[in-house]
């Protein structure tokens, strides 16, 4: 009786998936490709960009404004006793020009100065708002390229799966032939090799799909991502305390600096609304020039002139007295939004810290369980050289074979995918509290690249 044989895992990568070539991608250039490709990116950069052209019309109150206008009419009148005037066939229109050009400037108004306060706020919410697309893409890239690797992972075990299980059906039929072994062995091990075909049919179908989403992602075709080192300890996160952690959220989250923008801009709009009850003050001055043509209806006979240039310039006081109560209920609105954002604001910072202590203790706890799997993979290969070595000498049947190797391979793909969780948790824990930067992933992507 012929003992069974382990096909090599790092034979079956290298079968399944072959050897990676210069165009393997790491994961920093798949990122740099996504900030260029990505349409959700290109989306959050232009609402960014708009958001700050918005931001700076807020200036536009407290600036001067001039307008140059002109205007030309023209005016008949019927005048009695007024003979033709030779060589003109109509006396009785009159043609008038206008042009004034003017300008003010505000002195005070304290709406406009509140506006212009909030436009710089929310300048600052759309650099929050922009740091949450640029996180958000980080984590979507790292998602992808470790769910491609994961695939791969898994469709390189089930060959080579499929590989032992073809091995020990083979060593089945040959003992059956020679009567040393029951069909029961034989029927045992063909329906595991099915199984573990139909395995790999969903292995590959699922790693084409996980393909497609990293190509969508980045923008190109055929990506292939470089694999990551399995022997990497990346040590437990630092600071070792889930509650510093939290901290750092306070000032780094811009989930939490968004609300709290928006909470100035409600304060803020508040003063806006009270200012309705105060007087305003603004500086104008005009200048215009009039010109009659074939007189003017006062004075059919004149010639046509033009006035001297008229030049004024002045302060204009306006003073609110009674609005409907407009400006009372504009109030009442205003003070009970700056409530509610006052009650988001200590939301977003009670949602931050929860997801951070979760994100914080799922990463520790996916440390714990790469360990545990290491450790469960040497047992696993233990029971099954133990179970061969039973088959072979007759106190084990097939089936014991074939089910130590189907908890080894499935132990494999748990422990590879527990090593990419962890690695995408580490970026995770950034984000929930907000300190993500694209610097993190290169240094991830220096520590992790084979």
């Amino acid at each position: 009786m012929r003992p069974t044989r382990l096909v090599p895992l790092a034979a079956a990568l290298a079968a399944a998936l072959g050897a990676s070539g210069a165009s393997a991608q790491s994961l920093l250039a798949m990122y740099e490709a996504a900030r260029a490709q990505d349409a959700a990116w290109q989306s959050a950069r232009a609402q960014y960009e708009a958001n700050l052209a918005r931001a700076d019309q807020s200036r536009a109150g407290l600036l001067p404004t001039a307008n140059l206008s002109s205007s030309y009419s023209r005016t008949q009148a019927d005048i009695v006793g007024v003979p033709p005037t030779p060589g003109i066939s109509n006396p009785n229109y009159f043609g008038t020009q206008n042009t004034t050009l003017s300008a003010s400037q505000p002195l005070y108004r304290p709406a406009n100065w509140a506006t212009f306060q909030q436009g710089k706020r929310q300048a600052d919410l759309a650099q929050a708002q922009l740091m949450v697309a640029e996180q958000d893409l980080i984590i979507r890239v790292s998602q992808a390229y470790f769910d491609v690797l994961a695939a791969q992972d898994t469709l390189a075990f089930v060959r080579a799966q499929k590989a032992a299980v073809g091995e020990q059906l083979a060593s089945a039929k040959r003992n059956f032939e020679v009567g040393t072994s029951t069909i029961t062995d034989t029927r045992e091990a063909q329906a595991r090799y099915d199984l573990v075909l139909a395995q790999e049919i969903a292995a590959e179908n699922d790693l084409r799909v996980k393909k497609l989403a990293l190509d969508t992602l980045v923008g190109q075709k055929n990506t292939d991502p470089v694999p990551v080192a399995t022997a990497i300890d990346l040590g437990p996160p630092q600071p070792a305390d889930v509650e510093s952690w939290v901290t750092q959220s306070e000032d780094a989250s811009p989930a939490v600096q968004q609300a709290r923008l928006n909470l100035d801009v409600a304060k803020l709009e508040t003063e806006k609304a009270r200012a309705g009850h105060k007087p305003t003050l603004d500086l104008q001055a005009s200048y215009s020039v009039i010109r009659n043509i074939n007189g003017t209806s006062t004075n059919p006979l004149a010639p046509s002139s033009t006035r001297p240039a008229i030049a004024q310039a002045g302060v204009v006081l306006n003073v609110p007295i009674f609005a409907g109560f407009a400006t009372q209920n504009r109030v009442r609105e205003t003070v009970s939004l700056e409530d509610k954002a006052q009650a988001d604001l200590e939301n977003a910072r009670r949602t931050v810290a929860q997801n951070t202590r979760a994100a914080y203790f799922g990463l520790v706890s996916g440390q714990g369980q790469v360990r545990a799997l290491e450790a469960a993979e040497a047992s696993s290969q233990s029971a099954l050289d133990a179970n061969r070595l039973g088959y072979q000498v007759g106190v084990r049947i097939n089936i014991d074979v074939l089910n130590a190797q189907s908890q080894l391979f499935q132990t494999k793909r748990d422990l590879a995918q527990a090593r990419y969780n962890v690695l995408l948790g580490q970026l995770k824990l950034r984000q929930a509290n907000g300190t993500l930067v694209p610097d993190d992933l290169a240094r991830l992507n220096a520590l992790v690249v084979k």
